[in-house]
């Protein structure tokens, strides 16, 4: 790094970096950071390359976690930056590239040690590399222990305050990833955190005054989905003697991370596919990581807090005083947008998290007209239940049992016909009501469950949500009303094997008066079916149907009450969601690796 190009070979070797991280003190206002920040070098083109770059710095990085309690030379880096950023909106609007580009490098190197520093010490030992303080080297004073929080309040304000163009697009991006890679100290606990240092800066302080405004700028950013500039679009020249600085590509490692956003991180066990939007992806991680943290000891998540309560625009009535990080959002763009974006767990995750804990959003959402638009891409999730990894098929099925919760939804599911839905391969339908197909997938994720993956927890919740929409049946398609027999057939032999074995282990205890007789209504209609004769079509089996229900004497029926199956979160949701939160920002195409060994949040594979 420096002021020459460098290869990710040459970094160990590098003098800018050995100076960073050896024992010489180097003041923030010594020339020595322009020359730092001035780098480029060839981007990485694989995952694996990516895992060279963490390789091949993690030397000067424990050389520096050895080096900087007498030198302080990470406070001085972050000063640095901080500086830079109270300029960062004014070079935007005046497009200094350059100024832009150093300040982008410097959060960079900032972000690189930060992963190292979390995950090779205690909270506390990082904490202490933050309060280091030049005029008393060596020592802690407590007047400076709030540069990390200082830090972590200047990536809010630059996430949310700094105008999204192509020169701030990167820098916009690394600041997310800085935050997420400060969140990442969940990783390295088996244990959910419910105190750390996350809630002492994120949930207390001066960090919680941007938390509205940083929940609203992240939803944002995932609604517009904007694509990064071409790699190579701010190019700046040599100057012409060879000295000073190399103005290579502005930013030039961070070009280098739009290849490294296309492949996944290594150590996942395929690559990921093409991000259109790393901004957007990393946004919509952060949040869910912000989201799902834990409630402080003194104090609840205000992230949480602040996405159970957002309204829509078009919404002017006021909030309740109670409501304590209030903000308004379009709901159109964002239904728009959650619409589309449902191949990834993440955003199956998001859409998850708004219907379940966000009233105004659940309302907006059961009153829409095009609700095809919504439940389509939830189905083809459960449709393709094989390729789907259990969370991202879980989360699509609960969402389809809040939504199934609401009769108005259950009836106009069955009013909206749709035409040749080519990814349903067993039949050709070319005509089929929205309601008829949910039936139909649902019902095969029943049947794939009995047979493949034997969960208990997916069994329970597909048959609710059947049986939530039962009463609200209408103009079945044909496939759908035979898949329904079918099904029940199955389950009736089950439920009768099962039957049978309880009563023959109760037999020889029973006397022949106790045995239990036969279901009185499914005999009365069989005997009526049986004197009617063979060779039945099907109108005249309803007919006979119809005439025995008149027939049938109510006092001999059981009266059961009207139910509906509510989805209800367990006592301890974090216990599920962090790690699975955790599990998603490690395997997607983040541009961030961790080595698997080092992680014990959940198991990973290394390959």
């Amino acid at each position: 790094m420096g002021s020459n190009s460098s290869r990710i070979g040459d970094l160990p070797k590098n003098e800018y970096l050995k100076k960073l991280s050896g024992t010489e003190s180097v003041s923030e206002n010594d020339p020595f950071w322009n020359q730092l920040l001035s780098f480029s070098f060839p981007a990485p083109t694989s995952s694996t390359e990516l895992k060279l770059l963490e390789e091949a710095t993690i030397s000067v990085c424990k050389s520096l976690v050895e080096n900087n309690p007498r030198t302080g030379n990470l406070a001085a880096l972050i000063k640095v930056f901080l500086s830079r950023t109270k300029e960062l909106k004014l070079s935007a609007e005046c497009q200094n590239h350059i100024f832009i580009w150093q300040t982008h490098n410097a959060l960079f190197i900032i972000c690189c040690l930060l992963k190292v520093f979390i995950c090779e010490m205690s909270e506390e030992e990082l904490q202490l590399h933050f309060t280091y303080e030049e005029k008393s080297p060596g020592s802690y004073s407590s007047a400076s222990e709030d540069l990390l929080e200082e830090l972590i309040c200047c990536l809010m304000h630059l996430i949310t305050d700094i105008p999204l163009l192509d020169i701030t697009y990167e820098i916009s991006v690394e600041a997310i990833s800085t935050m997420v890679v400060f969140l990442s100290c969940q990783l390295f606990h088996k244990e959910v955190l419910r105190q750390s240092i996350s809630h002492k800066y994120l949930m207390q302080g001066r960090c919680v005054s941007y938390t509205s405004k940083l929940v609203k700028t992240l939803l944002y950013n995932f609604i517009r989905q904007e694509k990064p500039p071409p790699p190579g679009a701010h190019v700046f020249p040599q100057q012409s003697d060879g000295g000073g600085l190399l103005y290579g590509l502005a930013s030039g490692v961070a070009t280098g991370l739009w290849t490294v956003f296309t492949l996944g991180g290594a150590g996942s066990k395929q690559q990921t596919p093409e991000l259109s939007s790393p901004l957007a992806n990393q946004s919509l991680l952060l949040l869910l990581v912000l989201a799902n943290l834990t409630d402080a000891p003194d104090a609840p998540n205000p992230y949480r807090q602040a996405i159970m309560s957002f309204k829509n625009t078009q919404d002017n009535s006021p909030f309740p005083s109670s409501v304590l990080h209030a903000f308004q959002i379009n709901f159109n763009s964002l239904y728009t947008a959650l619409c589309e974006q449902q191949t990834s767990d993440q955003a199956t995750l998001l859409l998850y998290t708004l219907l379940h804990q966000n009233s105004n959003i659940r309302t907006y959402m059961l009153a829409r007209t095009d609700m095809e638009n919504l439940v389509l891409p939830i189905l083809e999730i459960l449709y393709h239940v094989e390729e789907r990894n259990s969370h991202h098929v879980y989360m699509a099925l609960i969402i389809l049992l809040i939504l199934t919760e609401d009769d108005g939804f259950n009836r106009s599911i069955h009013e909206v016909i749709l035409k040749n839905i080519t990814w349903y391969s067993e039949r050709v339908l070319t005509e089929i009501s929205l309601g008829s197909l949910l039936i139909l997938v649902v019902i095969r994720t029943i049947q794939y469950n009995m047979t493949r993956t034997r969960d208990k927890y997916l069994h329970t919740n597909c048959l609710a949500a059947l049986a939530n929409m039962s009463a609200q049946f209408r103009s079945l398609h044909q496939y759908a009303a035979q898949r329904i027999i079918s099904l029940f057939s199955l389950l009736s032999k089950k439920h009768n094997k099962v039957l049978e074995q309880a009563t023959q282990s109760l037999r020889g205890s029973l006397s022949s008066s106790d045995v239990p007789l036969p279901d009185y209504v499914i005999t009365f209609f069989s005997s009526r079916l049986l004197q009617a004769g063979a060779e039945l079509s099907v109108e005249r089996v309803l007919e006979i149907i119809k005439q025995g229900v008149v027939a049938l004497p109510k006092d001999r029926l059981k009266k059961f009450p009207e139910l509906k199956f509510k989805y209800v979160e367990e006592e301890q949701p974090e216990e599920f969601f962090i790690p699975y939160v955790w599990s998603l920002v490690y395997n997607s195409a983040a541009g961030l690796y961790w080595n698997p060994q080092d992680i014990q949040l959940f198991t990973m594979d290394s390959d």
